[in-house]
């Protein structure tokens, strides 16, 4: 569904609006190419981390998300490095299958749902930003460390860059801040004095990726357990290789009795698959064992399962959030990266038909905060895979016939109300993308975003080097284009 290209006023000082993201990773690069896609030039993403790495293993982008990435014309890229999923099962613990669900084409959907590497996700975002805004609309090794309202709604904004031992401070006054900085996120600390730490669930969840003989792992995602300990898992690429091996993610739960604080949210702490592979020895669905996957592995990542406290309110002036830095939720349904994708849509289709920059943040808010809401806490009541625990309850040393435990019909139920929940259905998703303003980038060439404003950025570098004159600038783009042509390319880091 395609709405009609805004009518935009005269900016006052003849200027583009800058746009300033913080952070870049998938909810700050979506935002970034659907802002370009809506005419939107001047958009500048901040990450903090200097190189990618391949953080976070693998992820499932639903329908509804892999629309909007179709629309943004990345679905081939997508698609070389991805697998369509096609079916999902549910087992309990004992080996007894609880429900198996068609994925993607096969459920009805006009768009496939995508079993991806993170990184992959990323790279592809990552250079479609570059390709379609210039090397400098993305900065690395910069983070957003504080946030302070200006009389006209404008925020003026702490950043912090870090090559090395030379270390520099700026401020910047952008038209709009999109604070997509994660579950930590700075902008929404600012918007947010004291809300604190992410809470933990005292769960510890572990993640990796193992690579296997396409044979040993089947070609269905899994998610199995009991009302105590779960596991997933699902190959995410195509057979290659003489012995025909895929990539296999696999993410694990566990109740704990404590957690390190210093971890909460973070997913880069590494751990041996030793230290937790005995609680999964003998479980093994439909000739896929848990603990052969385990054992594949290279690398496990450990962290403590968190969310945060839906908030009342995203937007303040021009400063809004997306992602998880607006909505972490528990990774239970495939929704979190999905989510930030229809963010980043939603929120560039606001700013290009309202004249008035935060009169679009509090559209974009009225339109995503409910339903992201919603899902927050459909998840921390286990979302779909609330089958399993009620399987467990009901027949704790297992089954030979499901529906003699759970009925057919309230099975169904449960997987649709969570999809109508999150507009994920068929028949919503399948009317297509509700934020197309125009297709193509060129509709917009004329297109001049209001209230443009001139920066001013100064750097104050320590540890004997050279320090950064204060200069005005007409973009971030070029504050750092000096320092990035010093260093080379930027890439960029994780969402976390």
């Amino acid at each position: 569904m395609k709405r009609p290209a805004p009518h935009t006023p005269p900016a006052p000082d003849g200027g583009l609006l800058h746009v300033v993201v913080a952070g870049g990773g998938i909810a700050g690069l979506t935002a970034a190419l659907s802002l370009h896609a809506a005419g939107f030039d001047r958009v500048t993403v901040v990450e903090s981390v200097r190189e990618s790495r391949p953080v976070g293993a693998g992820l499932n982008l639903m329908p509804h998300a892999v629309r909007e990435l179709d629309a943004l014309g990345l679905l081939s890229r997508l698609e070389a490095g991805a697998l369509r999923t096609r079916e999902l099962r549910y087992y309990h613990r004992s080996g007894g299958l609880i429900a198996r669900e068609p994925r993607g084409l096969g459920a009805g959907y006009r768009w496939p749902q995508l079993s991806i590497h993170r990184a992959h996700l990323q790279q592809v975002l990552a250079d479609a930003v570059r390709e379609r805004l210039g090397a400098a609309a993305l900065v690395t090794g910069v983070r957003v460390t504080g946030v302070e309202p200006l009389p006209d709604g404008r925020p003026r904004i702490q950043l912090v860059h870090r090559d090395g031992a030379v270390r520099g401070r700026a401020s910047l006054e952008p038209d709009v801040l999109v604070g997509a900085d994660g579950i930590r996120s700075a902008v929404r600390a600012a918007l947010n004095p004291g809300e604190g730490a992410p809470p933990w669930n005292g769960t510890l969840v572990w993640r990796g990726v193992s690579r296997m003989p396409a044979r040993s792992i089947g070609t269905f995602m899994l998610i199995a357990g009991d009302d105590r300990q779960k596991a997933v898992v699902y190959p995410m690429s195509e057979p290659s290789g003489p012995s025909r091996e895929v990539l296999v993610n696999w993410a694990l739960a566990r109740p704990a009795d404590a957690a390190d604080e210093r971890y909460l949210g973070d997913w880069n702490r590494p751990v041996s698959v030793e230290s937790f592979l005995h609680h999964y020895e003998g479980w093994e669905f439909d000739g896929v064992s848990v603990t052969d996957v385990l054992r594949a592995a290279d690398t496990a990542h450990e962290y403590p399962m968190v969310d945060r406290e839906p908030l009342t309110r995203w937007s303040h002036g021009r400063t809004t959030l997306i992602g998880d830095a607006a909505h972490a939720m528990y990774p239970v349904g495939s929704n979190g990266a999905s989510q930030s994708i229809l963010d980043a849509r939603a929120l560039a289709h606001s700013l290009a038909l309202h004249h008035d920059p935060a009169e679009a943040l509090a559209a974009y808010e009225a339109a995503r905060r409910p339903v992201t809401t919603e899902l927050q806490r459909a998840n921390r009541r286990l979302g779909p895979e609330v089958v399993i625990s009620m399987a467990h309850e009901r027949a704790p040393h297992g089954f030979t016939d499901i529906h003699q435990v759970i009925p057919a019909a309230e099975l169904a139920a449960v997987a649709a109300r969570y999809a109508v929940s999150g507009a994920a259905d068929p028949a919503t998703v399948n009317e297509g993308s509700p934020y197309e303003v125009r297709s193509g980038h060129d509709a917009y060439s004329g297109h001049e975003a209001r209230i443009g404003h001139d920066a001013r950025i100064g750097h104050e570098a320590q540890s004997g080097h050279d320090a950064y004159s204060a200069q005005d600038v007409r973009s971030a783009h070029d504050a750092y284009s000096a320092h990035e042509a010093r260093s080379g390319a930027p890439h960029v880091g994780a969402e976390r």
